[in-house]
């Protein structure tokens, strides 16, 4: 349902489109009576934007002929920011995101001045993000209903579904936050069900339905910090210790915060890794500019053992 400050400013959106419209059109796109419409155009009048009537078969409603709303003003670095924010939304999973895009771009290049338009237009037509992508939510209705239930601190029903398509649970969630990572959005927060912490993927989430309770939120929770740790921390088939000879700030540098948890010591930077494929963590590591030590497992010293002969062998071959 649209907050009717909402259709106040669609019929400006439509007159501005269109010039000229009926007043049949336009309620029936708006969904409301012509009673109604009549009551937006009085509110637009009464904010000092001029739209003449004609009575009618042929009649209708427009702005009066010159009037222009003043165009919204940007700095470059405000531009640049819009710009790219508009070609990012394209890949972080939204449902129908490119013609939500294209339409928020249509809406601003109609109010930005040339020169503006011009440099938004750039942008769009020759930069490029390489994010991680991933098949979107059938609809934006998870994102919507949670982002505003952490917002004001409101407790859910949630259905989720799990890996299979049959296992289909119900339970009470204090959303704290939201995040984008690893080609998916995440929603963290306290799980009633399991009385802890847990983070569901928001492309499985059926259901939101609002809760009558409130609940606190911890203070300065960091939504992406807290999915970080976690997904660097799910168990996996192998469990591997590496010391890295470097500073910590160099080691994260180099490695992805879902390579696993660094910890500090007297020693270096020790790599708690879980992996899957120890082939794979093995190609990691030889890529570093740093030394490091393999405490564990004996797996991965025979893997690396093998990559070092491997490059050996491609030395004397050439």
């Amino acid at each position: 349902m649209y907050h009717p400050t909402t259709r106040v400013l669609a019929v400006l959106e439509l007159l501005q489109t269109h010039g000229r419209m009926s007043g049949a059109d336009m309620a029936r796109r708006l969904e409301v009576d012509q009673r109604t419409l009549r009551r937006y155009i009085v509110t637009l009048d009464s904010l000092g934007i001029p739209i003449t009537a004609e009575r009618g078969r042929h009649g209708g409603y427009a702005l009066m002929p010159g009037f222009k709303l003043p165009p919204m003003m940007f700095t470059d670095d405000e531009a640049l920011a819009l710009s790219v924010g508009l070609l990012a939304a394209r890949s972080l999973g939204l449902a129908d995101a490119a013609p939500a895009v294209a339409s928020a771009q249509a809406k601003l290049e109609r109010i930005m001045p040339d020169g503006l338009k011009r440099r938004v237009g750039a942008i769009d037509a020759t930069v490029s993000l390489d994010l991680q992508r991933s098949a979107a939510a059938p609809d934006n209705a998870a994102l919507a209903a949670l982002s505003a239930a952490a917002q004001v601190r409101q407790r859910v029903r949630l259905r989720y579904r799990g890996r299979s398509p049959d296992d289909v649970s119900e339970r009470a969630f204090d959303t704290y936050g939201l995040a984008w990572y690893l080609g998916f959005w995440y929603a963290v927060g306290h799980c009633h069900l399991r009385n802890a912490m847990r983070t569901f993927r928001l492309d499985r989430v059926q259901q939101v339905q609002p809760l009558l309770q409130a609940f606190e939120r911890p203070q300065d929770f960091d939504a992406l910090a807290h999915l970080r740790h976690t997904i660097a921390a799910l168990p996996r088939k192998f469990a591997a210790t590496v010391l890295l000879k470097t500073t910590l700030a160099e080691a994260q540098a180099q490695l992805r915060e879902y390579m696993g948890l660094f910890e500090q010591t007297p020693d270096g930077i020790v790599l708690h890794n879980q992996s899957d494929e120890l082939e794979w963590l093995a190609r990691q590591l030889a890529g570093l500019p740093f030394g490091f030590e393999v405490r564990q497992p004996t797996e991965l010293r025979q893997v690396l053992r093998r990559h070092a002969e491997q490059l050996l062998q491609g030395l004397k071959a050439g």
